[in-house]
């Protein structure tokens, strides 16, 4: 996976998020969903992000992804800060930094594997002269040369999710965000998927976030991350047996009302 690598020191966070509070409806109807939000997302990392429903994982996604604005705090993607980007600035940042693995694939039914990856190099409604090779090297990167011109009805779930992968790697991100990708498969295709977004993270120097509930999916990652009503309660590195910041909600709480915050 070589061909799809970043050029990020090892030592520099891809993404920072700090103090990203979010709040929906207004006056009595108000919900905090995030309160204060601190992270950093290195390359060559797979991190998950776990937590209930209701937690704040999705919106924090949403946000870290630059579809939806944070009510105050800053984000920084490959070195650019997001404050004051117009909605045109975001899309563009979105587009060029950010790849996307979603739990139920969102692939078109009528284009094959390779048309639905070129799709990720479509810019402005103009494809470079290079997509079909670059999107053939992306599905080739995650093991489906031999399935470029199948169509989705007729590939696994399995398969459609690595179709899903490559369409992220395809536009040369910094940072690749899935939600839910192993939700919609069996066992032995989640696990076999969860080790590929490890191998991609680690191969190409991405940053690999993903939010899961599957519990059997911990052994591949670098970090782990629990998010609890809207606080970051806990983040460990498993194979370093290091756990950072595992306060509990109560104590974060506190904190926020103090006006102190923990970092993460």
């Amino acid at each position: 996976m070589n061909d799809f690598s970043t050029s990020a020191s090892v030592t520099e966070p891809l993404l920072v998020a700090r103090q990203i509070k979010k709040v929906f409806g207004t006056g009595a109807g108000e919900v905090q969903v995030l309160k204060g939000i601190d992270l950093d997302l290195k390359p060559g990392e797979l991190t998950l992000l776990m937590g209930p429903s209701g937690s704040g994982k999705t919106t924090l996604l949403s946000i870290l992804g630059c579809i939806l604005t944070q009510n105050s705090g800053e984000l920084e993607i490959a070195g650019r800060n997001t404050t004051g980007m117009s909605p045109e600035e975001m899309a563009d940042l979105r587009r060029h930094h950010i790849g996307f693995v979603f739990q139920s694939y969102n692939l078109f039914p009528t284009l094959t594997a390779l048309e639905n990856v070129m799709l990720a190099l479509d810019v402005r409604d103009q494809l470079p002269a290079d997509a079909p090779q670059r999107a053939a090297s992306a599905l080739n990167a995650v093991g489906l040369s031999h399935r470029i011109n199948t169509y989705p009805s007729k590939l696994s779930g399995g398969e459609k999710q690595r179709v899903a992968i490559a369409r992220a790697l395809a536009g040369s991100p910094s940072v690749i965000l899935a939600d839910e990708p192993t939700a919609a498969l069996d066992s032995e295709n989640g696990q076999a998927v969860m080790a590929l977004l490890a191998e991609v993270s680690r191969d190409t120097s991405r940053a690999v976030l993903a939010v899961t509930h599957d519990h059997r999916t911990l052994k591949y990652a670098d970090r782990i991350i629990r998010i609890e009503d809207g606080f970051i309660v806990g983040d460990e590195r498993p194979s370093q047996g290091e756990i950072v910041n595992h306060n509990s909600v109560g104590e974060h709480a506190a904190a926020a009302a103090n006006g102190s915050h923990d970092h993460v």
